[in-house]
């Protein structure tokens, strides 16, 4: 192939201190491999050509840590950001780790723990804004239920919104160039989760104080692994002009949450997901919420990082040899692809709907339309296979 397939500061190609950074734990297993500074992080990230690196609060300075240690973290980890030139694309705050949030955090029942999870996601948002992220997501891992008796969610709903408002507010006052995002989740580790998919969480966006200011994060496995497609979540976000960042990765349905490397499962849902950002001209970060294989150690974790650029720089390359096909052209025409863009019937007048009705259909006509979808798959699997040019 001849496009580039090397990653580009354009791209906007990132990675979380704890994606590539994972030390290999498991539900099951202890760690697999040593720990990575913030600092040596971000270094490789340089190395490989990645354009921006996240943190969770936690990942940047640990728990406990001493002012003159957090400082020399923080100092070290600037030093890093100046020398590459990779810049800080997100910050989140971890409200799902310690004990202390194994009820929730902004929707647990103990209002101390309400109010300690809003005071660590404030100090959380100054660490960011201080890296100069222009996102921060909002992932509820503990916001839910095992028990449905526990909680009354009409309550809790009130209470994840009186969160997000305070800290909106509290953006707005600092003068932080910050926006929120939401990212919903399905499965894990709640039994049931409030604002579980993409709908669920545009929908409470919209009863915000300030609803432009929040939208969202989605991310692959989340969707996938409830069977839901993650390209038609994706899109909705991005026609309700909410799509603020994106995690890309990889997950077989009806699993837990894997994580895998972005085009090792889903291929040709990854395709579409690719050719969708690439189409809408999508230009926030993209960034890799996945990791290694829990066996990789030393320069693996590094390709795999690689490997994830590598891959979503050959779907684009593939969407836009898809896109500028005359064959799918022509079968697009046939399936009426275009056909869709215009509109059916217009504003709404009483005369259009007295004509609308008396207009004459042949429901049998129309029913003996062939769409020619089959001819449109096909060439989808062909570009993907590198099959059309045989």
């Amino acid at each position: 192939m001849s496009e580039r397939l090397t990653p580009l500061p354009e791209d906007k190609f990132a990675f979380g201190l704890w994606t590539i950074g994972h030390l290999g734990r498991d539900p099951f297993g202890d760690a697999t491999r040593p720990p990575i500074s913030p600092a040596d992080f971000v270094r490789g990230l340089g190395r490989i050509g990645a354009w921006g690196v996240s943190f969770h609060d936690d990942d940047l300075v640990p728990p406990g840590a001493t002012a003159a240690e957090a400082g020399k973290i923080k100092g070290d980890f600037r030093s890093a950001l100046d020398e590459t030139g990779v810049v800080v694309s997100m910050a989140t705050t971890n409200l799902f780790w310690h004990p202390c949030f194994k009820d929730g955090a902004f929707t647990s029942n103990d209002p101390e723990v309400r109010r300690y999870a809003i005071s660590k996601a404030l100090r959380a948002i100054d660490t960011g804004a201080e890296f100069g992220a222009p996102t921060f997501v909002f992932w509820g891992g503990r916001e839910g239920v095992e028990s449905a008796a526990s909680k009354y969610p009409l309550d809790a709903l009130d209470r994840y919104r009186e969160a997000l408002n305070y800290l909106s507010a509290y953006v707005k006052d600092q003068g932080y160039q910050l926006r929120f995002a939401i990212e919903p989740k399905p499965n894990e580790p709640r039994g049931d989760t409030f604002l579980p998919t993409i709908g669920h969480a545009m929908a409470f966006i919209q009863t915000l104080d300030d609803p432009s200011m929040v939208g969202l994060n989605p991310e692959v496995a989340h969707e996938t692994m409830a069977g839901l497609s993650f390209y038609q979540g994706v899109a909705q976000a991005i026609w309700q002009e909410k799509l603020f960042h994106i995690d890309l990765n990889d997950q077989k349905i009806g699993r837990y949450d894997q994580d895998l490397r972005f085009g090792s499962e889903g291929i040709k849902d990854d395709f579409f997901l690719v050719r969708l950002l690439e189409l809408t001209g999508y230009s926030g970060p993209k960034h890799f919420d996945s990791r290694p294989y829990r066996n990789e150690y030393g320069d693996g974790i590094w390709e795999f990082a690689a490997n994830s650029m590598k891959t979503y720089l050959a779907l684009a390359a593939k969407a836009r040899a898809f896109n500028s096909d005359p064959a799918v052209q022509q079968a697009a025409e046939l399936a009426g692809v275009n056909a869709l863009a215009e509109p059916t019937v217009g504003k709404f007048s009483t005369a259009s709907a007295a004509a609308l009705k008396a207009e004459k259909f042949d429901p049998e006509k129309l029913a003996a339309r062939n769409y020619f979808n089959e001819r449109l798959d096909q060439l989808v699997i062909d570009h993907i296979f590198g099959l059309n040019n045989k």
